[in-house]
C-alpha cells in the first residue's frame, strides 16, 4: 500500500519565519514531527512518501502514486488543510486525518474519510488493523494517555533535511498547570509522561546518522515539568552524548518561568546545549494571571526571573496576551514597558483567543461571547471572543503596541538589553557557511536597503566592541526583526472581529 503523508502549508505568521528563512536559503523552520512519528508506526511493507507543502507543492504524480493519504495539521494550517483534502478527494484518494486541528475540530471536515484522533500510539494501531481487515471505522478516539515508551524513533529518512532550519524531537507530553486558555491538557492531559534518556539519545543518533549538525527543538510544552528525571537522567545523558561525540548541536525548548528558581537545572541545561527557551509570561497583571489559572506566574518578580535565566546563558523568548476580561486600556503600555525592560527580543503578543476544548472556550460559550471563527493564529490581530474591553480600543491598542515593539528603534534597543544581560555559554561550536551568507545578506537587506540600517550598524558595532561572542546571535535577532516587521505589516490592518 502506498501512503502519502501530507503536511499543509503554514500561512505567513509570527512563527513561520518565512522572511527570515530566506537569509539562510531554507524553506521551513521545522519538519512535521507528528507525521514522521506516524510513518514509523506503519507496517514495514507499506510504502511512504512525505510531501511537506512548506517545501514544495503537491503534484499530480504524488496523487497518482497514492492509495491513501494521511493529513496532520495544527489550527493555523486549516486553510491549506482544506485545499489538500479537496485535492485528494477529487483524485478519489481516501483521507485519514489526525493531529490537533482535527482532534478538536473534526466536525468541520465532513469530507474526511477516517479520523485517527488523540495520541497515535493508541488509535493508529486499531485503525491499521481494521484497514487491513477491510472494516475501517470512521472515528478512532481514545481517553487514555499512553506511556511514551511506545513512541518510535521518527522516520528521519523521509525528510529533505537541507531545506529545514531546525529539527524537532519530543521528550515529554502533558502539563501540570491549569491555564484556562491553553489546550495542551485537552490534548495531552495533566500527567507528565516522558521518553527515557535512551529513547532521546536514539533519536539524536538518528539525526547524526543523517549528518544533522544544526539546532534541534525539544517541542515539549513544558520541558522542565519532570525536573527530577531531567537532573538525574536526561540532562546527564545529553551532556555525556555531547562530550563523547563532539557534537555542536544547539537545543531550544519551552518551559515555565520557575526555571529561574533552579540554578543547578539551568547550568545543566546549558552544559547539555540549551541556549534558548520560550516562556509563557502572558501579562504583568496579577489579577489576569489569577483569573486565567496561571498562579505559578504570580508572587514572583518575573522581570528579575527573566534576567536570571539570561545570566545563566539562556535567551528568553516570551509569549504575551492582551484582551483578558480584567484588562483596561493601560495594559498596552504595561506590556510594552515589561517587554522592553526584560530584553525579550522575540515577544509573541496576541489577543486572547478561546480554543475548543479549553475551560475558557466553555465559559465564554456559556456566556454567549464566542464568535464563529478562529484563525488558529493568536498573533494576527483577530480574536473569536467578544471582549469586555471595547473591541475598537482593544484592536487599536494591540496594533499600536505591536508597531511600537517591532519598530526598529525599540526592537534594536531590546537586542542590546538582552546582550547586556546574556552570558553566552562557552560551548564547542562550528563555523557554518550558511551563517556567513546570512550575515552578508543582512548587511545588504538590513544595512543598506532597510529603513533600520542606522540601528543595524550601530547594534553590530556595539556588539563587536562589547559582546564579540554574541555577534552571531545579534545578527540572527536582526534578521528575525525583519521577519516580524513583515508579519506586522501584513496583519496589523484595519479589520473587524470574526474575520470580516
Amino acid at each position: 500500500m502506498n501512503i502519502l503523508l501530507l503536511y499543509p502549508e503554514f500561512p505567513d505568521t509570527f512563527w513561520s519565519f518565512k522572511h527570515a528563512l530566506k537569509f539562510v536559503k531554507k524553506k521551513a523552520s521545522l519538519p512535521p514531527l507528528g507525521l514522521l512519528t506516524v510513518a514509523s508506526m506503519l507496517p514495514p511493507s507499506w510504502q511512504r512518501r512525505l510531501v511537506d507543502l512548506n517545501l514544495r507543492p503537491l503534484h499530480g504524480d504524488d496523487l497518482a502514486w497514492a492509495d491513501i493519504a494521511f493529513v496532520s495539521a495544527m489550527g493555523v494550517q486549516q486553510e491549506s488543510a482544506r485545499e489538500v483534502i479537496a485535492r485528494c478527494k477529487a483524485a478519489a484518494i481516501p483521507v485519514v486525518a489526525g493531529g490537533p486541528l482535527f482532534t478538536t475540530g473534526y466536525a468541520e471536515f465532513p469530507e474526511v474519510d477516517y479520523f485517527v484522533l488523540n495520541e497515535a500510539e493508541v488509535t493508529l494501531p486499531r485503525f491499521i488493523a481494521d484497514l487491513e481487515n477491510g472494516v475501517p471505522e470512521r472515528f478512532y478516539t481514545a481517553t487514555e494517555f499512553p506511556e511514551m515508551a511506545l513512541t518510535p524513533v521518527p522516520e528521519w529518512g523521509l525528510l529533505d533535511m537541507k531545506k529545514y532550519a531546525s529539527m524537532a524531537i519530543q521528550f515529554s507530553r502533558g502539563c501540570p498547570y491549569r491555564c484556562d486558555f491553553c489546550n495542551v491538557t485537552t490534548l495531552f492531559g495533566h500527567k507528565i509522561r516522558t521518553k527515557s534518556s535512551a529513547q532521546i539519545i536514539a533519536e539524536l543518533d538518528g539525526l547524526r546518522q543523517h549528518n544533522w549538525q544544526d539546532s534541534i527543538f525539544f517541542v515539549d510544552d513544558n520541558f522542565i515539568a519532570h525536573r527530577s528525571y531531567l537532573k538525574k537522567e536526561l540532562l546527564p545523558a545529553l551532556i555525556e552524548w555531547r562530550q563523547s561525540n563532539g557534537v555542536t548541536n544547539k537545543f531550544y525548548t519551552e518551559c515555565s518561568i520557575n526555571l529561574a528558581d533552579d540554578d543547578e537545572l539551568m547550568d545543566m541545561m546549558v552544559q547539555a546545549g540549551f541556549n534558548q527557551v520560550f516562556i509563557g509570561i502572558e501579562t504583568p497583571e496579577v489579577s489576569a494571571l489569577q483569573a486565567c489559572g496561571k498562579q505559578h506566574n504570580t508572587s514572583r518578580d518575573m522581570l528579575a526571573n527573566v534576567r536570571r535565566i539570561q545570566h545563566a546563558g539562556i535567551e528568553v523568548q516570551g509569549g504575551f496576551i492582551v484582551g483578558f476580561d480584567s484588562d483596561t486600556p493601560s495594559i498596552f503600555q504595561k506590556q510594552i514597558e515589561f517587554i522592553q525592560k526584560s530584553g525579550i527580543v522575540t515577544a509573541m503578543v496576541g489577543i486572547l483567543q478561546a480554543l475548543p476544548g479549553t475551560k475558557l472556550y466553555e465559559r465564554l460559550k456559556g456566556e454567549g461571547r464566542l464568535l464563529p471563527h478562529s484563525s488558529g493564529d493568536n498573533a494576527d490581530s483577530n480574536t473569536n471572543i467578544v471582549p469586555v474591553m471595547d473591541p475598537e480600543i482593544l484592536r487599536k491598542g494591540y496594533r499600536e503596541m505591536m508597531n511600537h515593539l517591532y519598530a526598529p528603534k525599540f526592537y534594536y534597543q531590546r537586542i542590546r538589553t538582552l546582550l547586556k544581560e546574556y552570558q553566552a555559554p562557552k560551548l564547542k561550536s562550528r563555523f557554518r557557511m550558511s551563517q556567513l551568507m546570512a550575515f552578508l545578506r543582512s548587511t545588504v537587506i538590513l544595512g543598506v536597503i532597510g529603513r533600520e540600517r542606522f540601528q543595524y550598524w550601530r547594534m553590530l558595532a556595539w556588539t563587536a566592541i562589547n559582546r564579540q561572542q554574541a555577534l552571531p546571535l545579534a545578527v540572527t535577532l536582526a534578521i528575525y526583526g525583519h521577519h516580524f516587521r513583515k508579519v506586522c505589516a501584513l496583519h496589523l490592518k484595519e479589520r473587524q472581529y470574526g474575520g470580516a
